[in-house]
């Protein structure tokens, strides 16, 4: 009996033993703290924790574009662990967003931690090992005592394929010493470098549009859980002094004082730590809350306390030293970063009832009293509402379709004017009173309050003009009969066809004509408006027709198969239309297939470059040819009949100049964007120039040397402020639009174009302005003053025709970060539609 009591005793000791021996990320990885960890080693550690203590367990999650796994680990007590699943619905129950409660399980706090969104931001990933080895430290009594209070839901690297490319590369280029120098290699990142995922996508700017598939993932996960506290940890440049909250202005309108008053806690709480170690740090200075789609404000709007982490430390490699002489490795940045995260950790364990009873407030109250000036929003029935409400999907914000008639009066997008109108059956119904009431409110108020024109992102993203559909915002919560959605009717194929129509009005226009290009069946778009019947066709519309493609065997089944996707398609039983637009005349243009070459590296802006890269590989599925610019010379330009620019700054020959030019007069088509088409300003032959006249040159020229000399007697001080009267970070511009060209088809009767850049030109000579900014121009979001009349008459989007081919020019990005909707259908128009 005794012999069995010390066995049993030995057992415990030894399996104490071994759990108090958890091994430190030091322990584990090899060169730790010196050296980037691979992402596998990564994944090895975490799993080793998993395996090695009971107050962790992992959740997979997704996979990335590259197949690399996505992880989730949760942290807490083993009671709590074992109670997660009541934890999470009684946490969504509290705010109305479940009808699971369990009684017997108490409140504990979320905090939910991401690392790494920008994969060169690396120090992220290493401080998640050491924040989690602390969270589980058998020896460390201080989170134990957190831990019984909070489940801590941790993301150790949000962005793998970000993370591995640039980790892959530092490897590489590393020799066993450091080069702190700031000219070596280690500091100069190759294009396109780590910071963004697979398609050069900026994560971190994803959160509410969610085109990436990480994003896609993440949110539906983070969605079923809706933390207390989210925290976003990041670097900056390696020169600047570490960044915690409070976060600067502006501060959005609908941001709780519960939210500010935590943000003021964490800043006392941090500082504390960071003044013990004698850390520089700033606070209220630069990363403001205001664009909702950072992993900051996106959790704010949704009720949490968001908030960024910043550590100097891009381009800092393996260690670097800073202007102020003193080095930076990579340990004092994990060290930094671990230090503000446990105390975070700490902050809301200390503050758990605080932030529960804020975050429920905040959710429950903003249905019962709304912030903004709006209760619903209509959105007019549009095939473009297919993608608006995967967008709404995505973010669970509630919608239904009108399924009766009622005359309103509200706000118009369009005009910025309150006017009366009808709702139609089928029409979009948001309504605020629901649990995403402030979400949706961010997402769709027409003007958001920007109490500091300093804004550190884009300052207006409208939904209804994003996707260039009618809208009004009314101000009374509208009672009318609605159904949860739009009914299919499954299309009866004719055993006999004379042809397909595929009305071209939204982005799966686009996806059909990739895919019938790529099918090699020839298709042809009507320029105006057709009439066979009961059917129409409107500028754009597509025809596939069976006297043009006698080589496809079973024309009726394999083209159905094709466009079935485009629910709207219609079958025709005659060419012999009602308006003399008969299928075989002049009005049906005959449609090329792109053969597309779209060049990439040295000077191309790379997300610009990702967001082109995108479009192409996912949203339409089509070839493309990617060439890096120090090859392009390499390159059989015949082979193409499609060359995309994206934004940059290409530093071509006089030769590959030239060589283009006889390209372009021989049917070769550029599509040139923001920077790029620099290419082509003041070049004999093309009709991009900054000025209309040598008068306006002239007096261009006299204004400037007159601002100069008044400048003379300016203050310092006030420089900044003074710089943001020529700016347009990011506002929404209304264009008029030429609706009888192709490049213009289906967008509606007018564009509204994100603009994010100062560049502006005149209407051209000699060419086809397709949308422009009028005299009296309509806008939403910061346009600094002198930009303002700037902007006054100037092109966004041109044709200028040289030859057989054209030079195409976007002055602003229509696939800016993949969510401008309309913008999708607009560049899909020059890619397809424009001869």
């Amino acid at each position: 009996m005794k012999k069995h009591c010390y066995t049993v005793l030995f057992l415990v000791f030894f399996l104490n033993t071994i759990t108090a021996q958890l091994k430190s990320p030091s322990d584990y990885i090899p060169n730790y703290g010196n050296q980037i960890t691979y992402y596998h080693q990564v994944e090895n550690y975490f799993n080793y924790l998993v395996t090695e203590s009971k107050l962790i367990k992992k959740q997979k999650y997704g996979v990335t574009a590259e197949q690399r796994d996505l992880n989730l680990f949760f942290i807490s007590t083993p009671e709590n662990l074992a109670n997660l699943e009541q934890i999470r619905n009684n946490n969504l129950a509290a705010i109305g967003m479940s009808d699971t409660k369990t009684a017997s399980v108490d409140d504990k706090v979320i905090v939910w931690l991401s690392f790494n969104v920008h994969g060169n931001e690396f120090a992220g990933t290493e401080s998640a090992m050491t924040v989690a080895y602390e969270l589980l430290n058998p020896t460390n009594e201080a989170t134990k005592t957190w831990l019984k209070n909070t489940i801590v839901i941790l993301d150790p690297c949000i962005n793998p394929d970000g993370y591995s490319r640039y980790g892959n590369w530092l490897r590489e280029i590393s020799g066993k010493k450091t080069h702190p120098g700031l000219y070596d290699r280690e500091h100069m990142e190759v294009w396109p470098g780590g910071r963004y995922n697979h398609y050069i996508f900026d994560l971190n700017r994803d959160w509410a549009w969610q085109t990436q598939a990480e994003t896609q993932q993440r949110i539906a996960i983070y969605n079923q859980w809706m933390p207390q506290v989210h925290t976003d940890v990041h670097e900056m440049g390696y020169n600047s002094p570490y960044f915690f909250p409070p976060s600067a202005e502006p501060l959005h309108e609908f941001i709780e004082q519960y939210q500010k008053d935590f943000h003021t806690t964490l800043g006392k709480n941090i500082s504390a730590k960071f003044d013990k170690q004698n850390w520089m740090y700033n606070t209220r200075e630069r990363f403001d809350l205001f664009y909702p789609s950072y992993g900051d404000t996106y959790p704010t709007y949704n009720g949490a306390v968001g908030m960024t982490l910043e550590q100097g430390g891009i381009g800092a490699g393996r260690e670097i030293t800073m202007e102020n002489g003193t080095n930076v490795t990579i340990k004092d940045r994990l060290t930094h970063h671990a230090t503000a995260v446990l105390t975070i950790v700490e902050s809301a364990s200390s503050q758990k009832d605080a932030l529960i009873k804020g975050f429920r407030d905040f959710n429950n109250n903003a249905r019962k009293k709304i912030k903004g000036t709006y209760k619903t929003y209509v959105m007019k029935s549009n095939p473009k509402l297919e993608q608006m409400a995967v967008l709404l999907k995505k973010n669970n914000i509630d919608f239904a379709y009108a399924d009766a008639t009622a005359n309103e009066s509200g706000f118009h997008y369009q005009s910025k004017k309150n006017k009366s109108f009808k709702i139609e059956p089928n029409d979009l119904i948001i309504k605020v009173d629901q649990p995403r009431a402030v979400l949706t409110q961010v997402l769709f108020e027409p003007n958001q309050k920007l109490n500091d024109s300093l804004s550190y992102d884009i300052t207006a993203w409208a939904i209804p003009l994003a996707y260039g559909v009618e809208a009004y915002a009314v101000k009374n919560n509208i009672n009318i009969k609605t159904k949860p959605g739009l009914a299919v009717v499954a299309k009866n194929v004719p055993e006999s066809v004379y042809a397909f129509h595929i009305p071209w009005n939204n982005r799966t226009s686009a996806q059909v004509i990739a895919a019938l290009h790529q099918a090699g069946i020839k298709v042809r778009s009507a320029m105006k408006k057709a009439v066979f019947g009961d059917i129409t066709i409107e500028p754009g519309g597509l025809i596939v027709s069976k006297a043009e493609n006698p080589k496809i065997v079973d024309f009726e089944k394999t083209v159905s198969e094709i466009v079935k996707v485009k629910s709207d398609y219609n079958c025709i039983a005659t060419g012999f239309s009602s308006n003399s637009k008969d299928l075989g005349g002049e009005n049906f243009n005959l449609l090329k297939a792109p053969k597309i070459l779209l060049l990439s590296g040295k000077g191309v802006n790379s997300t610009e470059f990702g967001a082109t890269w995108f479009y192409l590989d996912e949203t339409i599925n089509y070839p493309v040819s990617i060439v890096e610019t120090a090859n392009f010379s390499r390159v059989k330009l015949y082979n193409y009949n499609t060359l995309i620019l994206a934004d940059g700054y290409y530093d071509l020959s006089n030769d590959q100049k030239t060589q283009i030019d006889a390209w372009i007069k021989n049917g070769g088509r550029v599509i040139a964007m923001n920077a790029a088409i620099s290419l082509f300003e003041d070049r004999e032959g093309y009709a991009l120039s900054p000025f209309a006249t040598t008068e306006e040159k002239e007096k261009s020229v006299k204004e400037e040397k007159e601002l100069e000399l008044k400048k003379r007697f300016l203050d310092f001080e006030g420089s900044e402020r003074r710089a943001i009267s020529g700016s347009i970070p990011g506002a929404i511009i209304e264009n008029k639009i030429d609706k009888t060209y192709p490049m213009a088809f289906g967008l509606g009767d007018s564009y509204y174009s994100l603009k994010t850049g100062e560049k502006c030109y005149p209407l051209l000579k000699k060419s086809i302005n397709v949308a422009y900014v009028p005299k009296e121009y309509l806008s939403y979001g910061f346009v600094g003053h002198e930009m303002k009349k700037k902007l006054t008459e100037t092109v966004s989007y041109a044709v200028d025709k040289k030859g057989e081919g054209a030079v195409i020019y976007m002055v602003d990005n229509p696939l800016f970060r993949g969510f401008w909707e309309n913008g999708i259908l607009l560049f899909s128009n020059a890619l397809f539609l424009v001869n």
